[in-house]
């Protein structure tokens, strides 16, 4: 998949906005689904996930910061991995008289409901970071290169491993996200000749053994694997995975092992597991999203690498997706992603991987997180 780089910078984004987000009112409580405020109509809502993520946290400081910088509020509804409320959120905002509507779906399926009852009001929908599926009402698709995410995961194992045999786990995010299959999808670009050349055997999935000689799956494929080491993007379920993993391997099977962690959440649970077991010598663990645990967890080599996602640049996307769309033009194509219905336009952003090595540039001098935020930088 091609990558491009953000043509716009963030600081010219967000003047844009300024001027068509104006009529934007107050959210003092984004965690509810109750008006923020009375008065003018909003231009445009936005609907995250859940706020048990410390990920949507960065997003939503990210959107704060890139409007109301510039004197300028945005309302924001969190839908707590509820489908309902999800819909409930967006039906406020709709009531509102929003214009536009940047949503990341919990379950993409689910939320096609909330996607139509947003068409049906005239109001164009943009799927942010996640893509909702089964459904024609989907404007644009705001996402990073989800399998260059997997690619990156993956080719930093392959980059460590010296010699054959060696112990591969694998873990996942959730099935009902999109998400997760191109993750996957693209880890398993890079691993699977390294699985069928004898570098990596895996240790926690039969159904990925079955498939190991197949250098490209189908998503049937794909779900069959996910189903057994899927870790719902939750940090218990990923933990408790883990452990079971653990105690259903032998001694063999452990020594020095290499771990595909879906994100930093899960990475940070299943290398605690990982780092608990006295048969594991040395683990190998990947991650995504840049969260600050996860960065000190890097520093403190306890986690091996991070996919840095760089959320400002996924928000200044968004917002000029929502800006283009109020001017009553089209947000920039590069390429699509189908949906089960329809292809969805998107211009996916590129992504970095984040090490111990280079932590301190890609994190700390490029201003994501102040140094003040951890400690034994060098």
């Amino acid at each position: 998949m091609k990558r491009f780089k953000f043509l716009f910078t963030l600081a010219t984004v967000v003047i844009i906005a300024s001027m068509v987000l104006g009529a934007c009112t107050t959210t003092p409580e984004p965690e509810t689904t109750e008006p923020a405020t009375t008065g003018s109509e909003l231009a445009v809502g936005i609907v995250l996930p859940t706020k048990d993520e410390p990920r949507w946290i960065q997003d939503e400081t990210r959107f704060k910061d890139a409007l109301t910088q510039q004197g300028y509020s945005v309302e924001i509804l969190f839908s707590q991995g509820d489908p309902a409320k999800e819909k409930q959120n967006v039906e406020t905002l709709i009531s509102k008289g929003i214009k536009v509507l940047i949503i990341c779906p919990h379950d993409g399926t689910a939320a096609a409901a909330a996607a139509e009852a947003a068409r049906d009001a005239g109001v164009k929908v943009v799927s942010y970071d996640r893509l909702i599926l089964d459904t024609d009402a989907v404007d644009y698709y705001v996402t990073f290169d989800s399998v260059a995410v997997g690619e990156a995961q993956a080719q930093y194992l392959v980059d460590n491993a010296a010699g054959t045999g060696l112990p591969l786990y694998l873990y996942a995010g959730a099935s009902s996200d999109n998400n997760a299959f191109l993750f996957f999808e693209g880890a398993w670009n890079v691993l699977q000749p390294k699985i069928a050349d004898g570098t990596f055997v895996i240790k926690n999935s039969s159904e990925a053994v079955a498939l190991q000689d197949k250098a490209t799956l189908t998503r049937d494929e794909m779900g069959k694997i996910l189903g057994q080491v899927t870790t719902n993007w939750d940090f218990n379920v990923a933990k408790g995975l883990a452990e079971a993993n653990l105690t259903a391997a032998t001694a063999a099977d452990k020594g020095e092992v290499f771990i595909l962690a879906p994100n930093d959440g899960t990475a940070r649970a299943i290398a605690d597991a990982f780092a608990a077991d006295a048969d594991v010598t040395k683990y190998y663990v990947t991650g995504q999203d840049a969260e600050k645990a996860s960065v000190q967890y890097i520093i403190d080599g306890k986690q091996s690498m991070t996919v840095l996602k760089d959320v400002r640049t996924l928000v200044a996307d968004a917002i000029a997706a929502a800006v283009a769309f109020l001017d009553g033009k089209t947000p920039e194509k590069t390429t699509t992603y189908n949906n089960n219905v329809i292809d969805v336009p998107a211009k996916p952003s590129a992504v970095v991987t984040v090490t111990k090595d280079n932590v301190k540039a890609t994190i700390i001098d490029s201003g994501y997180y102040p140094a003040s935020d951890f400690t034994g930088l060098e």
